[in-house]
């Protein structure tokens, strides 16, 4: 069995997340408090808590899997880093994941936390815990997959634009989809939310805490839509992105 796809995987993620956790550890910190913000609103402006945790922990993956994506590929480019991993060789995949492996480090203790307050407080049953992780699993290798793709084709845009993109990435997949909120205020347009990985996951894990109930065949679909849309991002990394520069 050749294991030296997952070896790559493992190397790019340490060597991108281990040192600059060590010369900035308050990075985690600041991170974390971030994803928190759509929370503190919540608190104080009435809205659902619950809502707010379920979002939490899809926002908190999800964003930082397109932005770092998008940002770190672009600084790989400009220091050089890129090329010098094009030359070992490494296979496109296994540099995304190991990017993308890297900076979901930094998501874990928003995650986590967003977790365990949501079990604390009752709004997800400790049984659903695996069906949680599975679908930000999920979510997190799309986004990252979506963010990698736009990267590479995006190569002679400057590191600026590239930021700039990433931050509105951001906002159409994390705030603009019904993530922090119900999908039922989009009345008759709530099946967008199955076409984002995003407000999909987050369906799905409202739906596994009570908030949002579905039958047993639209829960299977969600699924299916999911993991589809998972394999279908995975897959344009693989064949499709610009790797090599021309």
């Amino acid at each position: 069995m050749n294991l030296k796809p997952v070896k790559d995987v493992l190397v790019i993620a340490e060597m991108k997340a281990i040192p600059d956790i060590k010369r900035q550890p308050l990075t985690l910190f600041i991170i974390t408090c971030l994803s928190f913000i759509p929370l503190f609103f919540t608190f104080f402006w009435g809205g659902q808590i619950s809502f707010a945790l379920v979002g939490g922990m899809v926002g908190s993956v999800g964003f930082i899997g397109l932005a770092s994506a998008v940002q770190d590929i672009m600084w790989d480019r400009y220091v050089k880093i890129r090329e010098m991993i094009v030359a070992m060789p490494v296979h496109p995949l296994s540099y995304s994941l190991g990017v993308a492996l890297s900076k979901l480090l930094y998501a874990s203790p928003g995650f986590v936390i967003s977790l365990v307050m949501s079990l604390g407080f009752g709004v997800l049953p400790l049984s659903s815990v695996g069906w949680v992780l599975a679908s930000v699993f999920l979510c997190w290798a799309a986004s990252s997959s979506i963010g990698f793709v736009l990267s590479t084709y995006l190569r002679n845009a400057n590191i600026n634009t590239l930021n700039n993109m990433s931050n509105i990435l951001g906002i159409v997949f994390i705030f603009i989809p019904p993530v922090f909120y119900s999908e039922q205020l989009l009345g008759d347009f709530h099946w967008l939310a199955i076409l984002f990985p995003t407000s999909n996951a987050a369906g799905l894990i409202r739906s596994y805490a009570g908030l949002t109930p579905l039958t047993s065949e639209m829960l299977l679909l969600r699924w299916v839509v999911l993991v589809a849309t998972t394999l279908a991002c995975i897959l344009v990394v693989s064949f499709k992105t610009s790797w090599r520069e021309e």
